[in-house]
């Protein structure tokens, strides 16, 4: 079984119609394994020299050699093997299985480990996972791949943030998102920025066994990456590429002309006003404007990367070039990147070795005005509210006037012009830059240096023309930022093995970290002409105030970790890290974070040694504390801010304290977990089992609280609060089929179970407030994070109004009867994958599922407000309301009329549990005889569909959207950028 676990990744790479490396080849031969099976796709090359070929799907291969030559044989999951020609022109060379490597090998934290040896917990996934899927932020190949995350969207819109949460969130004030390690850089941000075709694997540290060893950044969990490295060999170039389109996954059914008019003219009438259209204005009307239709579009995507790899016994190199573009889906939308990375490793010696890599990108957003907008003052929002009673153009051929009547929302601007004739590009470029230093100071004894840098900047282009009311006379900005990150890391690495049972490696370090950032800001307004735009901010007649920011800080740390194993079943880690910082208060700049971790594998016991069914078994358990830095600099300080004040008719700049207190006391939010976890493995591993239950308390968190107002502040950020999450992992792997028809099932299943233990003063915390309805996300404490607040409808009134529960019978409706109604936190996540392979075809499929979460989709207070503020209406208005002539108590809507007011309740709180089929990919192996011909070792061609359906009680685009992000304020729906369903043609190759 593990001769074929290497063997068949292989034969899916198998090389074809190889061409020659010499026109007169004077050796050729056959590569076997140790029981005479062909192996394809080995290496061979001659040494001490560039010259190398592979083995064909019979193992056999023919090469330009000198007599004398040697040949240097390679094969993944075998030893590497010589052979000295000595005249030989036909040669038979058996190649050894490498015990060694028949270990998977997982990249954790300032090292690698074998998976058997791993008492954290820990998921791997591999590169070629990702790659399944059409994605240009690696993130979001992890949903559904992965137990215990969960990737939360803000928007459908290409190129939009999306937040990670590993077993749930930890923080109200700071931010949830894991943190990212790119080639052992602890970088700044997120990993947008990274080439998915570039990846080996992406490692997801889960318990604080594994993330302690990061200290003061790994309460949130820690995501490793690493990217591919060149081999030694032939020059190896790597195609592969796709391109599709997309389309809106779903629309909403809303009212259409002549159904807009009936029903403005019933809320007339309710209210006792003239009519606003006449019969026969109805009657022409027709079904007038779909908006939706005019501001969607059918959209292009398009990936190509060109990889070229290869080495010697001293240096080895890989280049890679990548090229993203993907249309939005709504009009004048879009994203797209360049990418270039190259790595470059030598050795100076059989002791020493230098490497270099460095990931250089360059990326432009085309966004629209979208997210958390309402009453038309957005796209998205402007397309479901304007009148389809008016065209897109008028006579003459501009845009038509979408307010034209006197019950239209004030702020509804015309969504076709805001797609296309406002002006938001983000042009971002990010350079990572790793240089490493290692060498072997004694057989034992390991040094390694590592310097990185990190460097961001970003530029924002904004232009409103004078056709928009908030921006009359043209508004323009450019807005510019930069960071730099530094991180220099010394490690010294002590392995042995002491006799045969006692197994230890050693980890030492220090590192040190400086993160500095800028920001400015222009403005102007007032343009005589829209056709600049922003590139001559000194045309406005009414120049903005030019902000600017500068911020620094630091992080010291020193680290040392313990691995000891006896006998290989009984495995120990413990860790510490320290970390000062100078973000935080003079009394607490330093943190520590300890962990330790136990595993018993259990089969390698004698009584399990020799078992038909279970072919391992391991115990883990493991506790740890990690932190949070939560807050940007100088939070702890006393700040100054400039104000401005006349004197004598004369405006003075001057500085004044801030508003927050400083707090000289503040400290990292500290995140405790317990981990007990099982890898389990039946008949030879054909079925791999993996199961974790854990308990994290965080505690310290920080919030800002208000502070007694003749102290000269408002407010003060202090530690306090304590937040738990608990829950269980469970993953399941299995190969039912392997032979000639091979399938390979796999799926994970996650529970997390959040609540907040204590709040400052036990007081309540509140998200974020809207226009038409109260904040309702809600911080309690014995509550989940996020629960949803307001009032509980009770039917109707006698008079058509909405009857709200009086909590508190005291015979007013008000903000003390509201109570919990809703939670965006799920019950459980999971996902499923399938792997099928027959022959020369190929099938993946992954489903991906939420079930048992809320949403808040407040879209609703203003598209199902029963035509309140002459907004036009989702379709199920129609026929559904409170009318005198019909007074049902149980209507779903009140009674049409300008004076019904919708309050924050349950009204608006949906179920939001899906399950989406994510991503099926059909493939086809161009190899065999006959494909023999093509000029390339390895090909493949695909079609893919992602985000084919998505099975929801939802009611609007989208159940994945999460408008105000994945903090206290999540499970909002705010006119989110729809999700898109997505079809492609791709081709992989190697030459």
């Amino acid at each position: 079984m593990k001769r074929t676990f290497y063997l068949m990744p292989t034969l899916l790479l198998v090389f074809f119609a190889q061409i020659l490396a010499a026109q007169n080849p004077s050796v050729s031969g056959t590569i076997k394994d140790d029981v005479g099976v062909p192996l394809p796709g080995a290496s061979i090359v001659v040494k001490g020299t560039s010259t190398g070929v592979v083995s064909d799907f019979d193992g056999n291969f023919s090469i330009n050699v000198e007599d004398n030559g040697v040949l240097v044989v390679s094969y993944l999951g075998y030893l590497t093997k010589e052979v000295t020609v000595n005249g030989q022109s036909n040669l038979v060379i058996d190649m050894v299985q490498d015990a060694a490597s028949l270990e998977e090998v997982v990249v954790v934290g300032y090292g690698q480990v074998k998976k058997s040896d791993l008492t954290g917990s820990v998921s791997s996934i591999k590169g070629e996972d990702i790659s399944l899927q059409a994605v240009g932020n690696p993130v979001q190949g992890l949903a559904g791949t992965t137990s215990g995350v969960q990737v939360l969207q803000e928007s459908g819109q290409p190129g939009s943030n999306l937040s990670v949460l590993i077993r749930g969130g930890n923080s109200l004030l700071g931010g949830n998102s894991p943190l990212y390690v790119v080639d052992g850089f602890p970088i700044i941000g997120d990993i947008s920025s990274i080439n998915p075709n570039d990846i080996v694997s992406i490692e997801v540290l889960k318990d604080a066994s594994s993330t302690a060893i990061y200290g003061s950044r790994g309460a949130n969990g820690v995501i490793i990456v690493s990217t591919k490295r060149g081999k030694e060999g032939k020059t190896v170039i790597e195609y592969s590429g796709y391109t599709g389109f997309q389309k809106v996954s779903k629309t909403i059914d809303m009212l259409n002309a002549k159904e807009f008019a009936t029903l403005a003219n019933l809320r007339a009438a309710n209210d006792g006003d003239a009519a606003f259209f006449t019969d026969s204005e109805i009657a022409s009307f027709g079904q007038g404007t779909d908006w939706q239709d005019e501001v969607f579009q059918e959209a292009i995507i398009q990936n190509h990367s060109v990889t070229v790899s290869g080495g010697n016994d001293k240096t080895l190199f890989n280049i890679s070039g990548n090229y993203f573009s993907q249309d939005g889906i709504i009009l004048n939308s879009g994203y797209k990147y360049l990418q270039l990375s190259t790595s470059i490793e030598h050795k100076i010696n059989s002791k020493w070795k230098v490497s270099l890599s460095n990931i250089i990108n360059r990326s432009k957003s085309n966004s629209i005005f979208s997210n958390n907008t309402e009453r038309g003052a957005g796209v998205l929002s402007g397309a479901l509210i304007a009148p389809p009673t008016v065209p897109v153009y008028d006579s003459e051929g501009n845009y038509s006037n979408v307010r034209q009547y006197s019950f239209s929302p004030d702020i509804l601007e015309h969504p076709v012009a805001m797609a296309l004739e406002r002006k938001q590009l983000v042009t971002k470029n990010s350079l990572l830059l790793n240089l490493n230093l290692e060498g072997k100071l004694t057989k034992h004894l390991v040094f390694n240096t590592f310097v990185g840098a990190q460097h961001d900047s970003s530029r924002g282009d904004n232009y409103s023309p004078s056709i928009f009311q908030p921006s009359a006379t043209g508004s323009a900005s450019i807005s510019y930022s930069e960071l730099t990150d530094i991180i220099n890391e010394n490690l010294l690495t002590y392995t042995n093995v002491i006799g045969e049972d006692h197994d230890f490696k050693l980890l030492g370090g220090i590192t040190s970290q400086k993160t500095t950032s800028q920001s400015l800001n222009a403005s102007s307004t007032g343009f005589l002409s829209d056709v600049l735009e922003n590139y001559s901010l000194q045309s406005g007649n009414t120049p903005g105030t030019p902000r600017s920011a500068d911020s620094e800080y630091s992080i010291l740390s020193g680290l040392g970790r313990l691995n000891y194993g006896y006998k290989g079943r009984y495995l120990f880690t413990a860790s510490m890290r320290a970390d000062g910082s100078s973000v935080f208060g003079k009394s607490n700049k330093w943190g520590y974070f300890p962990s330790a971790a136990i595993a018993w594998r259990v089969s390698e016991e004698e009584f399990l040694n020799n078992s038909d069914d279970i072919s391992s078994l391991k115990l883990r358990a493991s506790w740890g504390k990690t932190g949070n830095t939560a807050v940007s600099p100088y939070q702890s300080l006393s700040i100054l801010s400039s104000v401005q004040t006349v004197f004598d008719d004369n405006l003075n700049i001057g500085y004044a304290p801030g508003s927050t207190r400083s707090n000289p006391d503040l400290k990292w939010e500290t995140t405790a977990q317990v981990d007990l976890g099982i890898d389990l493995g039946l008949f030879k591993n054909r079925l791999l089992f993996t199961f974790d239950y854990y308990i994290k308390k965080t505690e310290d968190l920080l919030a800002s609280i208000p502070v007694v107002l003749s102290s000269g502040y408002s407010t003060q950020v202090t530690n306090l609060g304590d937040m738990e999450n608990k829950g269980f992992e469970l993953s399941l792997n299995s190969t039912i089929l392997d032979g000639a028809f091979k399938w390979d099932l796999g799926g994970n299943f996650s529970v997390n179970r959040n609540e907040v233990l204590s709040l400052p003063g036990g007081g309540d915390i509140f998200g974020v407030g809207f226009t038409a309805l109260p904040a309702m996300s809600l911080v309690r404490e014995g509550y989940p994070v996020g629960v949803f607040y307001g009032l509980v409808e009770d039917g109707l009134t006698d008079d058509g109004a909405i009857n709200y529960v009086d909590t508190d019978v005291n015979g007013e409706i008000n903000s003390l009867d509201r109570q919990i109604i809703g939670d965006p936190n799920p019950d459980f996540v999971f996902g499923l994958n399938s792997s099928l392979n027959y022959k020369n075809f190929g099938l993946d499929i992954l489903i991906n599922g939420v079930q048992g979460n809320d949403i808040l989709n407040y879209n609703l207070a203003n598209v199902a407000d029963g035509f309140s503020f002459g907004i036009n209406q989702v379709s199920d208005v129609l026929g559904n309301y409170w009318t005198p002539e019909n007074p049902d108590p149980n209507a779903k809507y009140p009674k049409i009329s300008k004076n019904t007011r919708y309050e924050g309740s349950d009204r608006f709180i949906e179920d939001g549990s899906y399950v989406q089929i994510k991503n099926i990919k059909l493939s086809y192996s161009l190899k065999g005889d006959d494909f023999k011909f093509l000029p390339f070792t390895n090909a493949q061609i695909y079609v893919n569909a992602q985000n084919l359906a998505t099975f929801t009680d939802y009611s609007f685009y989208s159940p994945a959207t999460n408008t105000r992000g994945g903090g206290i304020s999540k499970g909002i729906d705010q006119f989110g950028y729809p999700d898109t369903r997505t079809f492609m043609l791709g081709i992989q190759a190697s030459f």
